[in-house]
């Protein structure tokens, strides 16, 4: 039976739509679809974390988020009649490293615009107003029954993704258990509110007893992010009168005036990771695969970090690389996202008792020291690794500036930016090594940078190595690090990442 697309996505939320993005620069056929007439409308999810920037820039996406995005106010916290300043994210410098050190404040639908029209640049689209009614799975492929406007259709694909969210009809389908608990007694109002009469230089607080507290949290696109939580007992209405009404309780402001609900939820905290993230040629990706409370802007990074993992393992499965690679994405994303969670879960729960430590953001939501070590791709007993390396297989390749072999300066992020491998020599011999490489005509290229021995003392001290390989995969990850080419090939992961 003809096979219409090698990828199916089921959802163009973040995920989905970072995941397009790469199969599109990489020449993969694939098609999305979405049940919504039209892209998410409220902020939500409103933390892109430094290692999300990261990838936003190699995927092109973050010239257009940037404006739409600011850094995060420092809170106001009212007690009373006064108003305690106190640091919520720490602003940190960049550094030759980290050239995105700090989380942006950026609503969701920000992000989903800036990655639609990514999308659209490339040349890709959307089919929205389509929803996934059902599928089956067969040893060729699966068969995909889709609606909209025009009736159903059949659609016979390589790979089904289910970035469909937390209630995913893809994970259902597949028989995926979704392990976790769901508090329906705990609710939270999260809303979009066009305001006057408040300052939008904090982050705006108002704690209660028990957990309860009410936060206005200044928007850059102009609106407050209303998030405010109830009483077991309390009603959940989401009219502006409602919400107006509630405002003012907790803020017992007279001039502040609630002018428009833009967009309103209500949130329980359903805290759930997908038993496995494959099934046959079935992936999830993103609230498909893992939900998480709205502490520590993580899960729509976590997300879009999932997708970034998985697209390039895609494309070179499909252009002929072993199967194997595929299950590495679960193997190297499933514990990412099972200690994130723990992460959330364990700040949402200090709110009750601790609002000011619940609401304090440090270095490991910044995702930047998240690595594959030990892992299929980056075996711990990986003998091509350099001795002495401070980058190790399966860690993030930093940036750095440098000077190649041709004096040429730049930095490494420019030349990752794309869909290809790059592998970096240092030193003479090295250089030398590198002209031995063999790389398949298929699936992602390589792509060389030939550094001097001489001028790059930033390099050497963030990667630690001298006069030696180091091979850095499509999403940015060291796969590995030796000092001959033979050594390098012989690595037992390269197998794995390359088509035979």
């Amino acid at each position: 039976m003809t096979i219409d697309t090698d990828v199916l996505i089921i959802g163009a939320g973040a995920s989905g739509l970072t995941l397009a993005c790469d199969l599109e620069r990489r020449g993969v056929r694939y098609r999305i679809i979405e049940a919504s007439e039209h892209g998410f409308q409220g902020s939500r999810a409103k933390g892109v974390q430094p290692r999300t920037a990261e990838v936003f820039d190699d995927l092109g996406v973050l010239e257009a988020l940037e404006p739409r995005s600011t850094l995060y106010p420092p809170l106001g916290l009212h007690i009373g009649p006064f108003a305690l300043r106190r640091t919520m994210i720490k602003i940190h410098k960049a550094s030759p490293d980290i050239p995105y050190p700090n989380t942006l404040l950026a609503p969701q639908n920000a992000t989903d615009l800036s990655l639609r029209e990514r999308l659209q640049q490339l040349g890709g689209h959307v089919a929205y107003g389509t929803r996934l009614i059902s599928y089956e799975q067969d040893a060729l492929g699966l068969s995909a029954v889709i609606e909209n406007g025009e009736g159903r259709s059949t659609i016979r694909t390589r790979f089904l993704i289910g970035a469909d969210g937390g209630s995913s009809t893809v994970r259902r389908g597949a028989g995926i258990p979704f392990v976790g608990t769901t508090d329906e007694s705990d609710r939270m109002i999260v809303a979009d509110l066009d305001l006057t009469g408040l300052s939008r230089t904090r982050w705006h607080i108002w704690p209660r007893n028990g957990g309860r507290f009410m936060a206005l949290c200044p928007l850059p696109a102009g609106p407050f992010q209303l998030m405010l939580r109830l009483k077991p007992a309390d009603p959940a209405h989401l009219d502006q009168a409602a919400i107006e009404s509630l405002v003012r309780q907790y803020t017992d402001r007279v001039g502040l005036k609630v002018r428009k609900v833009l967009w309103s939820s209500v949130w329980r905290p359903n805290i759930r990771l997908a038993e496995r993230y494959r099934r046959g040629n079935v992936l999830l990706v993103g609230d498909a695969a893992h939900v998480h409370p709205p502490t520590g802007a993580q899960g729509l990074n976590t997300g879009v970090q999932d997708a970034y993992n998985m697209g390039w393992k895609l494309a070179q499965v499909i252009a002929g690389a072993p199967d194997a690679l595929l299950d590495s994405y679960e193997s190297e994303r499933r514990p990412v996202a099972a200690r994130v969670l723990g992460l959330a879960t364990a700040l949402y729960a200090n709110l009750k008792d601790r609002p000011l430590a619940a609401a304090a953001r440090g270095d490991e939501e910044r995702q930047l020291a998240l690595s594959y070590r030990g892992g299929a791709l980056a075996p711990m007993a990986d003998s091509s690794r350099e001795p002495g390396a401070s980058v190790m297989p399966g860690d993030r390749a930093p940036d750095s500036s440098y000077i190649d072999a041709e004096k040429r300066q730049g930095t490494l992020f420019d030349r990752f930016r794309g869909p290809h491998f790059t592998l970096i020599a240092i030193g003479s011999t090295a250089i030398l090594e590198a002209h031995q490489m063999a790389w398949p005509q298929t699936g992602a290229g390589l792509e060389f940078l030939l550094l001097e021995g001489q001028g790059n003392a930033d390099f050497r001290r963030i990667y630690g190595v001298d006069d030696a390989l180091v091979l850095v995969r499509p999403d940015g990850y060291v796969a590995a690090v030796a000092t001959t080419a033979n050594a390098l090939q012989a690595s037992p992961q390269l197998t794995t990442l390359l088509p035979q």
